[in-house]
């Protein structure tokens, strides 16, 4: 049965047959992928099926090419596969310069601001974007103007197209108008190779405010009228600390004692704190600061009377004399709100401080450790009678006598073991009473 008579069969059980020239089951692909889209296949190969139905639509006669062979082409002719827009100006921008005046109302310096501002084209979408280079202390909003997307050209719902964008023109988006002055290279090629004609880059007008700005600035020196200010030392000073090493001696008194502290004195401002040093079993509760931060006078007696101290901090109105870098040194005892403190130790910013501003090279520390305190040893007293002396001796342990704690591990281990001894009783004369008494004798 030839080809064309098996396909005028009708398609029914029993009638159907299977090719026995056919090895591929599969449906034929006419699509690749290639950089990740999806593109048809050039050169599709068809199946024996195929072509029996490309040979029944031409009749019986036979395809030159399914006798002879498929036609070699010329490869100066084959021409490359066309790819979809998406992958071709994928990531391709046109880039132009531009700026556009904006008019200032009641001010005295200036008029008008020109601002120069980036026109991106996105060939893959046809859409724009504009963003402003931010200028450091501009004083206004800068940075992205108008984000991604397609810009009406007028009121009859036409976009902006990339043939719109050229060097010298106008174009009007959102009421504002913007003036294209340059471009850069690859988009200046694109255009030229579309068939436009691309004008020389002009250069992009000063601002006339910044320009005199520059000016004035530029003749004018401006510095710090002394170091005492408070600017000069928020920038240079800022995060520096001397740290001192200090012990309150307070001996002297009752139940006085030496303790430790750390003094921070903050040159940015002028403040101190006190933190104290905790040790293992000292008694005392661990409050980190023993004075917070704050400006100390140096002769807090010196304040007007009338001054609620109590309740409130002394300012610079009451008083002018406060503590500063040049109060401390090694070695020295310094009065604050009326303890004294002795310096005897400080780290090594500290030290580099002072020898770089006051010339001061002598940091030697001062020994102040003591001889360690010896405790009494504590002597039982003498058995009293009352009770038995286990009872006794725990009155001298605590004000309020606990009952002793047992040995267990004694009681376990005698349990039951019981020592006997044998006595006889002796008979003595006394020589005072002349009685005679038995006594024991073991």
């Amino acid at each position: 049965m030839s080809g064309l008579n098996r396909l005028q069969l009708p398609f029914l059980p029993g009638f159907s047959f299977k090719e026995p020239n056919e090895t591929k089951f599969n449906c034929p692909q006419t699509l690749t992928y290639k950089s990740g889209c999806a593109i048809p296949v050039p050169n599709h190969v068809m199946s024996p099926l195929e072509h029996l139905q490309l040979e029944s639509q031409l009749g019986e006669g036979k395809v030159p090419y399914l006798t002879y062979g498929k036609q070699k082409k010329d490869p100066s002719n084959c021409q490359p596969s066309t790819l979809p827009n998406y992958v071709i100006y994928d990531k391709k921008v046109l880039k132009f310069d531009a700026y556009f005046k904006e008019n200032i109302q009641n001010s005295v310096l200036e008029k008008c601001r020109i601002r120069h501002v980036h026109i991106y084209y996105y060939l893959i979408d046809d859409t724009i974007s504009i963003s402003e280079p931010v200028m450091e202390n501009s004083g206004i909003p800068q940075g992205k103007l108008v984000t991604r997307q397609k810009l009406p050209k007028n009121c009859e719902g036409e976009f902006f197209f990339w043939k719109d964008l050229n060097i010298g023109t106008d174009i009007i988006i959102y009421g504002r108008t913007y003036h294209i002055v340059d471009c850069d290279n690859w988009s200046r090629e694109y255009l030229v190779s579309q068939g436009i004609y691309v004008p020389p880059s002009k250069q992009l007008p000063a601002d006339p405010y910044l320009k005199k700005r520059q000016k004035v600035l530029k003749h004018h020196n401006f510095t710090t009228s002394s170091t005492e200010d408070k600017l000069w030392k928020l920038l240079n000073l800022d995060r520096q600390v001397l740290r001192f090493y200090c012990v309150w001696e307070n001996r002297d008194k009752m139940f006085g004692e030496l303790r430790s502290f750390i003094l921070q004195f903050y040159l940015v401002d002028d403040t101190m704190e006190i933190r104290e040093v905790h040790k293992l079993n000292d008694g005392r509760d661990p409050y980190p600061l023993f004075l917070h931060r704050q400006k100390v006078p140096k002769d807090r007696s010196n304040i007007p009377s009338l001054f609620p101290i109590a309740s409130m901090e002394p300012s610079e109105t009451e008083t002018d004399n406060w503590f500063n870098d040049s109060d401390f040194a090694v070695g020295k005892t310094i009065q604050i709100y009326g303890r004294n403190f002795l310096l005897y130790d400080c780290d090594e910013f500290t030290k580099n401080y002072y020898k770089a501003k006051f010339g001061i090279e002598d940091f030697h520390p001062i020994d102040i450790k003591t001889e360690p305190v010896t405790l009494k040893k504590i002597e039982t007293p003498p058995y009293n009678g009352f009770g038995s002396l286990e009872d006794s001796l725990q009155s001298c342990f605590s004000l309020v006598p606990q009952p002793p704690k047992k040995n267990i591990v004694k009681m376990l281990l005698n349990d039951g073991k019981v020592l006997r001894f044998e006595a006889v009783l002796l008979m003595t004369q006394s020589p005072s009473t002349k009685d005679q008494l038995g006594t024991l004798v073991y």
